[in-house]
């Protein structure tokens, strides 16, 4: 990794590549694209990069609606790899970080939204900065949210440019560069890649992977993070996984330990 005083301290209109990923989940997706679509970043540019394969026929016609959406200061960047590759997530990701040209790197997830001032505070806080890894201190989030609810089902009805009612999101406080909120410098992403050295997260693999990277990615930048105020970071949780297969046993055991973690995690909050 590059010393700090080693890295670029840019200052000015930055350039920020945001790195997302896609198996049938293009009802959440369709929220993160249409976030930077009614709240267009004017300090910095984006490129909006997102991993997918053209297996999944839903995200595929969303991001071909996405594509001819003429955005100021928005780039669509669309990847489609074998759907064995986009199951283990470090793969897209270590292949974005050491092809960026952007001065920041976002890694996050299609359930993320970029709300109202996100980008444009984000630029501002970037400014001069060498910092290896930083993330959000704050983040507005749903409850868990199972599939038929509204919110979820009108992500279904279709490509479109979808807006979302925020009164049902409430605050998180965040301690460190979790999976979706990991904003890196563009410099330590060429350098080190994500997890390139780590075989497990290299491997293509049958079915999605669980998704541990993150964790690796910190030790190996050797940081948890700095935290930034940022406003406008929105996300949605939901209790169904749908990336995952096996039988039906197993998806409700996921389900109910998921529900449990999450009630776990807000009580420790609280």
């Amino acid at each position: 990794m590059p010393p700090e005083q080693e890295r670029s301290a840019k200052t000015g209109h930055l350039k920020l590549e945001v790195v997302s990923h896609c198996w049938n989940y293009s009802h959440f997706l369709v929220y993160q694209l249409s976030s930077l679509v009614l709240f267009p970043p004017k300090k910095l540019d984006v490129t909006m990069t997102v991993y997918y394969s053209s297996e999944d026929a839903k995200t595929a016609e969303l991001l071909a609606y996405f594509g001819e959406e003429n955005v100021p200061g928005v780039t669509w960047n669309w990847q489609a790899i074998p759907k064995q590759e986009l199951f283990r997530r470090g793969i897209g990701r270590n292949r974005a970080a050491l092809a960026t040209t952007a001065d920041w790197v976002w890694f996050t997830d299609c359930d993320l939204m970029f709300r109202q001032g996100c980008l444009d505070a984000l630029a501002e806080v970037l400014q001069g900065r060498r910092d290896a890894l930083l993330f959000p201190d704050e983040e507005r989030t749903t409850d868990l949210l199972a599939e038929d609810n509204p919110m979820l089902k009108a992500g279904t009805a279709g490509p479109q440019v979808l807006d979302i009612d925020t009164s049902s999101f409430t605050s998180r406080t965040i301690s460190k560069a979790t999976g979706p909120l990991q904003i890196a410098h563009g410099d330590v992403c060429r350098a080190v890649g994500y997890c390139r050295n780590i075989g497990i997260y290299q491997q293509p693999e049958e079915t999605f992977a669980k998704c541990h990277e993150d964790r690796a990615f910190r030790w190996l930048l050797r940081s948890q993070g700095e935290p930034i105020e940022l406003p406008g970071v929105y996300r949605i949780r939901h209790v169904a996984k749908g990336r995952y297969s096996g039988s039906e046993t197993r998806s409700r055991l996921r389900t109910w330990l998921r529900v449990w973690q999450s009630r776990w995690r807000d009580w420790r909050q609280d």
